[in-house]
Order: structure tokens, then sequence, then C-alpha cells
């Protein structure tokens, strides 16, 4: 897991679900494409929901990483990708509620036109080091 700080001087993330800084440890990098609100079947998980499709983000995310050994927890850099302003406090509570204070990966957010389907309202694309002694390999 990523080990986040702040600094002086800098606005500080304040419980929104990320970090300004963070050390990653020694482990396997792992890349993800970017995940939206598609189960398995490829249905959309919450049509016009932001906070749901931000779950379920999540999970894709969650089955993705413990496929190679890891967890939420040893991502370290995340791109959130979403479709309306007003969607942000909803994604950063979700994002609140799955990482630990202080566990949070840096991020960076983006207000895009649209995504790859029309009822998509956000994109995540995270970066993950999962520790060797965990890490299984594709």
């Amino acid at each position: 897991m990523p080990k986040g700080f702040e600094a002086e001087g800098v606005w500080k993330a304040r419980g929104r679900g990320f970090q300004m800084g963070a050390v990653q440890g020694d482990g396997v990098v792992v890349h993800l494409t970017g995940q939206v609100a598609w189960s398995p079947d490829e249905e959309i998980v919450g049509p016009g929901d932001v906070a749901a499709q931000t779950r379920q983000v999540f999970e894709n995310i969650r089955c993705l990483l413990a496929e190679v050994g890891g967890t939420l927890a040893d991502i370290v850099a995340i791109t959130t990708y979403f479709t309306d302003r007003a969607q942000l406090p909803a994604i950063q509570a979700v994002r609140a509620e799955v990482f630990a204070p202080g566990q949070e990966p840096v991020s960076t957010s983006v207000m895009v036109a649209g995504l790859g389907h029309e009822d998509f309202l956000v994109e995540m694309t995270p970066i993950a080091v999962v520790p060797r002694h965990r890490y299984t390999g594709p």
C-alpha cells in the first residue's frame, strides 16, 4: 500500500479519497486499463447513478488486482474521468469508503465530454504496486 504524504504550503486532500503524494514500496507495478461500470456480462451497473457506477468500477478493479495477488490497498495512483462536475463529491465519497485514511492513492480527476458509452458516468485507470510476496502473475 502507498504511504501518503502532504506538505506545508500546498492545499490539502482533506479526506476526499486521495493523497497529495504517495511513496510506493517494493513490488510489481501493475497497470490496468480504464474500468467502467460494466458487469461481467457487459451490462451497465447503476445507469444514472454515479455512486453505484463508482462502486462497480472499484469492484472490477478489485477483481483484476486479485487475479495477480493484489488488493485495492495496493493502488498507488488513479486517474478518474467523469462527465459532470456535480458528480465529483459522490465519486470522492465512494473513494473515501474504499481507501483507509492515509493510504489513499495519488489522484488526477478529469472532466470529459463523454466516455465509451453514453450511459457511463465514470471511468478509472489505476496503477498498483503488488508486494512481491503476494504477486501471483497472470
